[in-house]
């Protein structure tokens, strides 16, 4: 009977062992929710320095940060700590040409963190080349992970103050998505810092819901906020609810293979970071970011799932653009950019938002749209080579901005020709 006894209580507490080590694992994949409301403490909270109560995070002015970008492996030198830096209308600097309020030409433009040109320095962005190309100030108002309801209302706070000729709207895929968030929680797991405004449509026009957060001390209790968050944000039922685990959390930790392969990543990075230097053999980093990608492609097929379905709120969104741009009297034009994770399913599958840039330019005689991926195109098909080797997750590399702003260039010349 003893050896009985004893036989079971192994089996529970190699249980319970699998258990916890399985429940640890799931936290650091990012594809798999543990928690609705994660405990926000005070130092993270004081670290959110970009909190705005009417956009919910905005890039704030006159401000320099330096930023590791995580191109280094441990024990290495750092070599790819990147420079970010705001002027005094909270614009990303343009060190190739500085404002004035008298130039004969004047270009602004908006979006998410791929038109901020995140992992790269400020004399790397595509506006800093496009400035140089042209010989006048690009104004960068790019919010990071801003969908294009936040860019349009950045727009439209920012515009009265720095007017400009040209508005490039700047989005990736990913805006079919975010503008549907009130809480980035529920799509993008662990972002709990991410509340926002959305808008949405009644009876036809665009009606704005505002942030359910006044001021950043509110973010320490969003459970009290439950209702607000639960309702307006479109991910909670369709993406959160079905990503969430829950007991027995080794099942859901070994239900996929690839969630076992980036915990093995994810701890021999930990590893190495223990030893400071790097294991021989593997370049755990990159193998980690590319097992990333392939638990982003149901996120992805999602998104390729809204365009369907929703896309008449980001047709609306954008025939609010180019109304503000008849009524500001400025010449406006979309650009559709890619995320890596777009580009490697994408280059297989075809774009995730159909014919829309096709749509937007029959509809809109105004407005010029530009769809990137079909500019940028390497020689060797290897898409990932128009991003940043490591990082953060893969936005475009100094060359391919370079190449960016040709294509915009191009925009503004040919409108100068036919004027």
């Amino acid at each position: 009977m003893l050896p009985l006894v004893a036989g079971v209580l192994v089996l529970v507490g190699c249980a319970v062992v699998l258990e916890v080590v399985s429940y640890r694992a799931l936290e650091v994949i990012p594809s798999v929710a543990t928690e609705e409301f994660p405990e926000i403490d005070r130092e993270l909270l004081d670290k959110f320095s970009s909190f705005d109560p009417e956009l919910g995070w905005c890039p704030q002015p006159n401000r320099k940060k330096q930023k590791d970008t995580g191109d280094h492996l441990p024990g290495e030198e750092v070599r790819s700590v990147v420079t970010y830096a705001t002027d005094e209308y909270a614009s990303r600097v343009c060190p190739a040409a500085a404002r004035d309020p008298d130039a004969e030409l004047t270009v602004s433009t908006y979006g998410d963190s791929y038109c901020f040109c995140r992992e790269v320095d400020n004399d790397e962005t595509f506006q800093h080349y496009l400035a140089a190309e042209l010989d006048t100030h690009v104004a960068n108002y790019g919010g990071g992970n801003y969908g294009l309801d936040q860019a349009l209302m950045r727009l439209k706070r920012q515009y009265p103050d720095d007017p400009t000729d040209h508005v490039f709207m700047v989005v990736t895929a990913s805006s079919i998505a975010r503008i549907l968030s009130v809480w980035k929680h529920y799509q993008e797991f662990g972002n709990v810092l991410a509340v926002k405004p959305r808008y949405v449509l009644e009876d036809g026009e665009l009606e704005r819901i505002e942030s359910p957060v006044d001021e950043k001390a509110e973010l320490l209790d969003l459970e009290s906020k439950a209702d607000v968050l639960r309702e307006y944000d479109f991910h909670y039922d369709h993406w959160f609810k079905p990503h969430f685990a829950t007991r027995p959390y080794t099942a859901a930790f070994l239900e996929r293979n690839e969630h076992v392969r980036y915990a093995a990543y994810t701890a021999a990075k930990e590893l190495e970071r223990r030893l400071g230097q790097s294991l021989p053999g593997i370049d755990f980093d990159l193998a980690q970011t590319r097992s990333a990608l392939r638990l982003e492609h149901p996120r992805v097929r999602y998104h390729e799932r809204l365009f369907e379905t929703h896309a008449f709120l980001f047709d609306a969104l954008v025939e609010e653009f180019v109304d503000y741009a008849a009524e500001r009297d400025f010449e406006p034009t979309f650009v559709m950019v890619q995320q890596l994770r777009y580009a490697t399913y994408e280059s297989e599958h075809g774009p995730i938002y159909g014919d829309l840039l096709e749509r937007l330019e029959d509809r809109y005689d105004a407005l010029t749209t530009i769809d990137m991926a079909t500019h940028l195109v390497p020689d060797d098909g290897d898409v990932e080579s128009l991003y940043v080797e490591r990082g953060e997750g893969g936005h475009y590399s100094p060359e391919t901005n370079a190449e960016i702003a040709q294509v915009l260039a191009a925009v503004i010349e040919e409108r100068a020709v036919a004027e």
